[in-house]
């Protein structure tokens, strides 16, 4: 077992250097910059306890977050979370995300994931953040700049709870899928939780950290969040995979059993939308 003493002398090294890289690197260098941080990180946390699919590393362990940390939870080489590990998994096993010719939109990708589905030459993948300058297409979820029924494959995680218009949009989503198409949509959700909670007006972080837990999230979902997606006409299917994957896997790729994946078709009957949503 390590000591105190290493321990903390290993976080230092990892945040020393990431300090460092934001330092010297202007934002257009930014992917050079995070290329160093997790090439820093990988030689650290070097072991074969925990791989990560996104980016298919092995390490001793996976590293703390948060500021409250929370141990074990994000790749040291891609920054990768549960979620994310989870959501590869389902596509890999669940899905033909990597082998059919798709036409794909993700909301708010993490920096490895844009750039490793970018680069599958199945795919005609699309990045989109309403404000990050590595994203293909600068757009707002709840309005977004695309023609209807273009996209084959939506991806939405952890981007919803931001978004004080979440029904508008989820019709959006809803909007730019062909007949048939699929969203991938996972949020933070209270499962002992039944309704939403969601307080009009509490516009401050402050407010928002002391009901919802987190400054910049505008609600806590609940059991009814299928109920939101239905609504904007999805067929939805709540998945509960990483239960289903066992123990030992849940162990090895650092999943959660409290995450769940969303599973939302578009009707393959459904005719064109006028692209109204409810606000």
């Amino acid at each position: 077992m390590r000591s105190s003493v290493e321990v903390r002398w290993e976080h230092r090294v990892v945040e020393s250097a990431t300090s460092m890289a934001k330092r010297l690197f202007p934002e257009r260098l930014l992917p050079l910059a995070l290329d160093l941080y997790g090439t820093v990180n990988a030689i650290i946390y070097a072991g074969d306890n925990v791989t990560c699919p996104c980016c298919s590393g092995s390490f001793r362990k996976f590293k703390a977050y948060g500021a409250v940390k929370r141990l074990g939870v994000m790749c040291p080489r891609c920054r990768s979370f549960a979620r994310h590990r989870l959501v590869w998994l389902y596509l890999e096993q669940r899905t033909a995300f990597f082998t059919d010719e798709l036409v794909v939109l993700h909301f708010a990708p993490e920096f490895w994931l844009r750039r490793v589905f970018d680069a599958l030459p199945n795919l005609r993948y699309v990045s989109a953040d309403l404000r990050s300058p590595l994203s293909d297409l600068r757009t707002d979820i709840t309005d977004i700049a695309c023609a209807d029924g273009l996209f084959d494959v939506v991806i939405c995680v952890h981007v919803l709870e931001h978004v004080s218009k979440d029904r508008r949009a989820v019709s959006e989503i809803l909007r730019v899928l062909k007949p048939g198409g699929w969203a991938i949509i996972v949020v933070p959700l209270d499962a002992g939780r039944e309704e939403t909670l969601e307080v009009p007006g509490a516009d401050s972080p402050a407010e928002r950290m002391r009901l919802y837990g987190k400054r910049d999230h505008v609600r806590i979902y609940g059991s009814d969040f299928g109920e939101r997606l239905a609504g904007a006409g999805f067929e939805v299917t709540r998945e509960r995979f990483g239960g289903q994957l066992g123990p030992e896997v849940m162990k090895t790729f650092g999943l959660s059993e409290s995450t769940d994946i969303y599973l939302c078709v578009r009707p393959a009957g459904s005719g064109p939308l006028s692209g109204e949503a409810p606000a």
